[in-house]
């Protein structure tokens, strides 16, 4: 065996300077089909027997309420013309159901901020949680 800078023989051969590959790739093989057979195995959950019952999930969605605010400031509920009086009215029996009802509101771009913070400081003292701003996408 030959270290260093010896020169080598006519008979010998040199080392080998690569590395064989075909133990690891068996190796990793045989890892990898261990791992896909005792996976399965491992569960860690417990085995229980759950009772059954027959109940139904209420689903009960909630009204929604299409709130326009116009251009010139008019208010509509569901497409009828009202007034911030009539809103205040309209918003506080609606806040009375359960489940309490979305109102959406779709205010015109052109509307003046302050008919649109009237609209919400109104639906907000009612009592009304659900409020949400419909727009257009691009």
């Amino acid at each position: 065996m030959a270290f260093g800078n010896e020169p080598i023989g006519e008979d010998e051969t040199p080392p080998m300077a690569e590395i064989n590959m075909t133990p690891l790739v068996d190796v990793m093989l045989v890892l990898l089909i261990v791992f896909m057979i005792t996976l399965p195995v491992m569960q860690h959950a417990v085995k229980v027997e759950l009772p059954v019952a027959s109940s139904q999930k209420n689903q009960v969605e909630p009204e929604s309420i299409n709130l326009t605010v116009s251009a010139k400031g008019q208010i509509f509920w569901n497409k009828s013309p009202i007034d911030l009086e009539t809103l205040a009215i309209y918003t506080q029996t609606a806040s009375q159901k359960n489940p309490q009802p979305e109102i959406q509101l779709r205010a015109d771009k052109n509307v003046r901020y302050e008919s649109v913070a009237q609209v919400l400081a109104t639906t907000k003292r009612s009592g009304i949680t659900k409020i949400s701003f419909v727009t257009e996408p691009n």
